[in-house]
This record gives structure tokens, C-alpha cells and sequence, in this order.
């Protein structure tokens, strides 16, 4: 069997109803990946400290890269920072001064991003942003508005787990949902778009399944088996 790392988002790609509750025949399915000597490594917006431990408890390779790509969690106190936090606050300051309805979520802790509740126009803040000359990274999870450091996102701190494990393109399979995902599936040789994602994030990917969420990770892990049974 050739080893394959898998790249899975979390919101909107493992969770039900969008409300953060764990499809647990998905997680389930993840697991059985990791025993059967896969990488299964947890690539999401939420902090990396979230996804760490959903690997803990949920049985699946013990390292995230969190904050759409600002941040990897290796253990409870190893934390590789890719972004710079204070620029992206300063960002929201300009976007406040402009922009009304501008609010942050109640999230855990970030160490490299800001994040923002879906009240406002995105393009609007954008705009604003590019004016006062503020170079970030202001984008849609679907969960939440997220604004980071230049260059950083999901695809660029994945990047950095595939040199630590001396991993290739040819040995990555990125399963997600929301446009955040986009760059992890420029990296992976196969992507999967689950049933949920829009049409921009199914163009993007080498595999699209018809189901939503957790039953898309099934309908897709049931599909990939031909290919995780190749010597």
C-alpha cells in the first residue's frame, strides 16, 4: 500500500448542520485511514489548538494547521506562527473605521488572525483595504470572515507539514468545502469537493461528490479506495 496524507477540512466538511457537531461515521472513516497507516491531518479556520485536539480524541495523525494556514500545532505547547497577528488587527481597524457592522466572532484564541462575524460586505472591506494600502488576505470560510497576513493561507501552511514529512503533490488528497480551500487543492494531486460546495470550489478540485458534508467524506473516501489500495 503506498501511504497517502490526507489534507480534511473540518467546518462544513466533517461537522453536521453547520453548527460544529462532528459526523462521527466520517470521523469514524478518518480513523480507520489513520490505522491503516495514512497521515490524516486536519487543515481548517478554526485555531490550530481546535484541530489538534479533534486529532487527539478523534484518533487521526496529531499535528493541524489552523487559522486557514497562519498557525500549526504540532503538541500541546509547539506551535509553528506563520502570520503576524498585529498586522491583521491593524487591518480590522481600518475596515471598523470604514466599514459599519464590523464585529469579531467569539472564537478560541488566535495567534495569527482575526476573525470576523458575516455582517458586512466582504468586497466593500476589501476595497477599503486595498485603498489605505493594507496588504492581507480577507476571506470567506463560510464559518466566518478571516483576515491574514500577506501570502498565508491553507495551501501555503500545508506546504510547510509536506517538508517536515517529506511529502509530494502525488502523495496528498485535500477534501473541503469553502473557497478557503482552494489553495490546499493547488497543492494535492487529488481534490475533493464535497455536495455543499460551491460551484467556484468544485471547479477547483480534481473530484466533486454529490453528498454534503460527512456523507461526502464517505461517498468520497468510498470512491478513492481504488486508489489507496495501489502498491
Amino acid at each position: 500500500m503506498k501511504k497517502r496524507t490526507f489534507a480534511v477540512d473540518i467546518d462544513g466538511t466533517i461537522t453536521e448542520n453547520g453548527g460544529g457537531r462532528i459526523h462521527l461515521d466520517a470521523l469514524e472513516a478518518l480513523r480507520r485511514l489513520t490505522d491503516m497507516g495514512h497521515n490524516v491531518i486536519f487543515v481548517t479556520g478554526r485555531s490550530s489548538v481546535e484541530g489538534f485536539l479533534l486529532s487527539v480524541f478523534g484518533g487521526t495523525t496529531k499535528i493541524a494547521v489552523g487559522e486557514n494556514g497562519g498557525c500549526i500545532t504540532l503538541n500541546s505547547d509547539e506551535h509553528i506562527l506563520l502570520g503576524n497577528i498585529e498586522e491583521c488587527k491593524n487591518a480590522l481597524q481600518i475596515i471598523q473605521n470604514h466599514v459599519d457592522n464590523v464585529h469579531e466572532k467569539h472564537v478560541f484564541p488566535r495567534m495569527t488572525e482575526v476573525v470576523l462575524e458575516r455582517t458586512f460586505d466582504l468586497d466593500l472591506a476589501r476595497k477599503i483595504l486595498s485603498e489605505n494600502n493594507i496588504d492581507v488576505e480577507l476571506s470567506d470560510s463560510q464559518y466566518a470572515y478571516h483576515i491574514n497576513s500577506p501570502g498565508i493561507n491553507k495551501g501555503t501552511g500545508f506546504t510547510k507539514i509536506m517538508a517536515k514529512l517529506s511529502l509530494t503533490s502525488d502523495d496528498i488528497i485535500a477534501i473541503g468545502d469553502s473557497a478557503t480551500d482552494i489553495p490546499l487543492f493547488k497543492i494535492a494531486k487529488t481534490s475533493v469537493a464535497l455536495g455543499n460546495a460551491s460551484e467556484q470550489v468544485k471547479s477547483a478540485a480534481t473530484m466533486v461528490v454529490s453528498a454534503n458534508a460527512g456523507d461526502g467524506v464517505l461517498e468520497a473516501l468510498d470512491k478513492l479506495a481504488p486508489i489507496l489500495s495501489e502498491i
